[in-house]
């Protein structure tokens, strides 16, 4: 684990010099083709993302334009290409970062697809302990921390328990050598609030965060955000139902 520590601290040191973490997962299809240039109009006038699952990765783009260099954390990442929020970041855009997920099945994929970032095999919570139990799913973007695991349409999914490393995000960032970060995505299921509880934010100022809402833990998600200094981007609403966005508030507000 340690290589990939260090591993993680060059990539993502090296981007922040040249600068100056959706919904519930199926299977995906096979990968196809990388994509090309990015389409000209504006990202939230186009009909479709070309690798999250819904509207996530136009949204991501309209918020930051055609920035390069940036750095980010995906948070339950899962696959490397598909339904992944931050993969036309690195593809398009040169960005660097940080992949983690609690399922250690994602990690060859990510080494293949993703080689200005790095994955690392860890359940993000609210404490650090030796290992946690952790519920692998038949289908795997749905597995969780609680079990039983179930399914979209509330029908119980057999899942598998596993042991799993815990960290919490600041304890990450700081044994990577992350000083702040540009985009923070977390989606794990419903343990987000937890994953919140466990981290400084106001040391790391993401600009923009991404976070699943289920709606038992909205109202602590908007509360947390607006105690740090942070307001929804109300806008982005219409365009996607199940994620939040968050950015610091204009100074002076």
């Amino acid at each position: 684990m340690r290589h990939a520590l260090d591993r993680a601290a060059v990539l993502v040191a090296g981007a922040l010099l040249a600068a100056g973490c959706g919904a519930q997962h199926t299977e995906p299809a096979p990968s196809r083709e990388a994509a090309g240039p990015a389409p000209a109009s504006p990202p939230l006038e186009q009909e479709r993302a070309l690798y999250s699952q819904s509207r996530e990765e136009l949204i991501i783009r309209d918020f930051f334009g055609e920035r390069r260099d940036g750095v980010y954390l995906d948070v339950g990442c899962a696959w490397a290409e598909r339904y992944s929020n931050t993969y036309y970041l690195e593809q398009h855009l040169g960005w660097t970062g940080i992949g983690v997920d609690a399922l250690p099945d994602y990690a060859e994929e990510w080494a293949r697809k993703r080689p200005r970032s790095v994955f690392l095999n860890y359940l993000v919570t609210d404490r650090a302990e030796t290992e946690r139990p952790f519920f692998r799913a038949d289908l795997k973007g749905i597995s969780q921390v609680e079990s039983p695991v179930l399914g979209p349409a509330g029908d119980e999914v057999p899942s598998q328990e596993i042991r799993v490393p815990s960290i919490t995000l600041t304890q990450l960032l700081d044994q990577n050598g992350i000083t702040s970060l540009d985009f923070l995505n977390i989606d794990i299921e419903g343990h987000e609030p937890q994953a919140l509880v466990g981290f400084d934010i106001e040391r790391f100022r993401p600009e923009l965060v991404c976070i699943e809402a289920k709606p038992r833990n909205r109202q602590f998600i908007r509360e947390y955000f607006a105690a740090h200094g942070y307001e929804q981007i109300e806008r982005y609403l219409e365009h996607d139902q199940v994620n939040y966005y968050f950015a610091l508030k204009a100074s002076g507000e």
